[in-house]
């Protein structure tokens, strides 16, 4: 059994209109629903709580935009006004409790203040990364079915504006549902075309606004939709509720974090993702920090001493970002010479999660920050950490490639195939036993069969996380690899992340995957892609000799790791997570579907060219 939280007394730091009277709500499981008498309002603990208490002056918003050269803080006070007036101009323009509102918006501040408005009148926002494609952004409008739409004429990455007016036109065409309003931030790098009778210029919108207040909502009520890839090809929309999500988010900021309401804290993410929602926008905000919203990247922006810049120059306390950042930057500057120019005296943490953290990053960061690295896990589901190393309850010891124990509320098991509790140390199917704490998803939108069907049928009683691992005798728990990423090779079960250890220790591979692919003979065998830091001279075949040589020794001729190529890159999602289920597909010679979140389509040629050649 894990640690547990009084939730009832920790529903006591935050705002309610109407204090809960019950707890939970058990009577339907898996819809478990906590605090559910009570109403409150997110937008109100956030921002106006703040400034009735004396942080009307703090800062709560920095904007960090290398890519277009531009800086803003936002006091609490003046984030408050911005917000109150951008949910007067939506509530104008029809939006009122429950209504849904798309946000399609890159990393500038009316995202925010956009998505703090919608929970101010209980509308329920659906935010997605900008630039995505417009069929997959048909799908989620058809889904959702907004009543408005906030976007912006485009996105800037480091080589290139993307315009986002004319993929938001297609994808209205597309969908079958229609918005009756589109309020758009029309950003002067490229100026979109509007459509009359449906578009409003942001600024005309807010200028013709008046200061909304916070409409109170019953505990339950759903704070947002936030869409996660599923097996089918249709995405699912998590739905997050109002009140656990405020309790679960400000006990997280202190507790798991260690953040003091006053540091600045910075989630190097995107507003389009989970960690976007809960460490830039809401986490920090409801507990009083100071929060940073960075449009750039960890390399290119100018080059790989941008974080570094950006923690001394606005003090960071805590960074969370994800191990794909880290070994971006290692890879480009593998000596962190970059660092030297920059006074990091003010960070005290770094937090990594979004894909397994190996522990040959884990050993960089740890080398050139000097200060904790916390490797911790969890889910768009779940919308705040599952397994972690609290430091703000004890900091315990480090272990490469844990993320040490679950989280207090989290009680996390390991079930074999047939549900069958496995010996400790074996792995088996990571699963959390029933109820999830608050602050998980509560349902799936207008999808509850599905919701039961994907999550909670297979293991009766426990939430099935899709994640494959084991916990060791000191309850540390070990997430090896997705639960269809652990292999069978002639009926041993391997994982695929181990292995990935392995080859990540090689001193000349900056990132590296291990896929499981079909094989008439053993059934899986084990295929290495691995991308060399820059500057590495010495020749291919010597590499992939040393590493295939490494993997036997490490993990013994049982692996059957023979087959390894040196590529330039890896096929990733925006948030960078490597797609190893997709170049599985490629290297099996199944059809599949091109991920709406890959950052760049080509680099599947690339993959298939090697391995159909090699």
């Amino acid at each position: 059994m894990t640690a547990s939280v009084d939730w009832m007394q920790e529903a006591q730091n935050i705002h309610w209109f109407d204090p809960p009277t019950r707890l939970l709500d058990d009577s339907r499981p898996p819809f478990y629903r906590w605090y559910p008498d009570g109403t409150t309002n997110a937008c109100y603990n956030a921002l106006d709580l703040h400034v009735a208490n004396g942080r009307a002056d703090q800062a709560a918003l920095i904007i960090d935009s290398p890519v277009t050269n531009y800086q803003r803080t936002y006091s609490y006070a003046q984030l408050l006004d911005a917000v109150a007036h951008c949910a007067g101009a939506m509530a104008a323009n029809g939006v009122g409790k429950g209504d849904r509102v798309l946000i399609y918006m890159p990393m500038i501040a009316e995202a925010v203040i956009g998505m703090l408005a919608c929970a101010r009148l209980g509308a329920v926002h659906s935010v997605v990364f900008g630039g995505f494609a417009s069929n997959e952004l048909a799908v989620r409008i058809d889904d959702a079915e907004p009543s408005l739409i906030l976007s912006a004429s485009c996105g800037i990455e480091p080589s290139r504006v993307i315009a986002y007016k004319p993929l938001l036109d297609e994808a209205i065409d597309l969908a079958s549902h229609k918005p009756d309003c589109c309020i758009i931030v029309q950003r002067p790098d490229l100026v979109a075309e509007m459509l009359p009778g449906r578009d409003i210029a942001w600024m005309d919108a807010m200028a013709d606004s008046t200061a909304h207040d916070c409409v109170p909502v019953p505990a339950n009520h759903p704070l947002y939709i936030l869409y996660t890839s599923g097996t089918t090809g249709q995405p699912k929309g998590v739905v997050r509720d109002t009140a656990g999500g405020i309790v679960a988010l400000k006990w997280s900021m202190q507790s798991i974090y260690n953040v003091a309401p006053g540091e600045v804290f910075w989630a190097a993410s995107d507003v389009g993702w989970v960690v976007g929602h809960s460490y830039i926008v809401y986490g920090p905000l409801f507990s009083g920090n100071t929060t940073l919203l960075y449009e750039g990247k960890p390399v290119g922006t100018p080059d790989a001493g941008a974080y570094w810049r950006v923690i001394e120059q606005h003090k960071v306390s805590v960074l969370f970002t994800a191990p794909t950042a880290f070994r971006a930057i290692r890879k480009e500057d593998p000596q962190a010479s970059l660092m030297g120019g920059y006074d990091l005296g003010s960070l005290r943490a770094l937090f990594l999660a979004g894909e397994r953290c190996d522990p040959d990053t884990l050993h960089w960061a740890q080398r050139q920050l000097e200060v904790p690295v916390i490797d911790h896990w969890w889910q768009t589901e779940t919308g705040w950490p599952i397994c972690a190393n609290c430091l703000g309850i004890e900091a315990l010891p480090v272990v490469p490639g844990s993320p040490a124990r679950a989280v207090p509320g989290y009680d996390v098991r390991v079930l074999g195939e047939q549900g069958d509790p496995v010996e400790t140390g074996a792995i088996g199917a990571l699963v959390i036993k029933l109820p999830l704490p608050p602050g998980t998803f509560t349902t799936l939108w207008n999808a509850d069969d599905r919701y039961e069907q994907a999550y909670f049928s297979r293991f009766p009683g426990y939430y099935e996380t899709g994640d494959a691992g084991y916990i060791d005798e000191n309850a540390y728990v070990f997430v090896m690899a997705r639960t269809d990423d652990v292999i069978n090779v002639a009926g041993h079960r391997l994982s695929t992340g181990a292995m990935e250890e392995v080859l990540a220790e090689h001193p000349d591979v900056a990132e590296c995957a291990v896929i499981g692919v079909k094989d008439a003979l053993k059934g899986q065998l084990p295929l290495g892609l691995i991308v060399l830091s820059d500057g590495v001279t010495r020749r291919e075949a010597d590499i992939v000799a040393e590493v295939i040589a490494s993997v036997r020794t490490t993990i013994g001729p049982v692996a059957a790791f023979k087959r390894c190529y040196i590529v330039k890159r890896l096929p990733k999602t925006r948030s960078g997570k490597i797609l190893r289920a997709t170049m599985r597909s490629i290297a099996d010679g199944q059809a599949f579907k091109v991920p709406a979140t890959i950052d760049d389509p080509v680099i599947l040629d690339e993959i298939a060219a090697l391995i159909t050649n090699g």
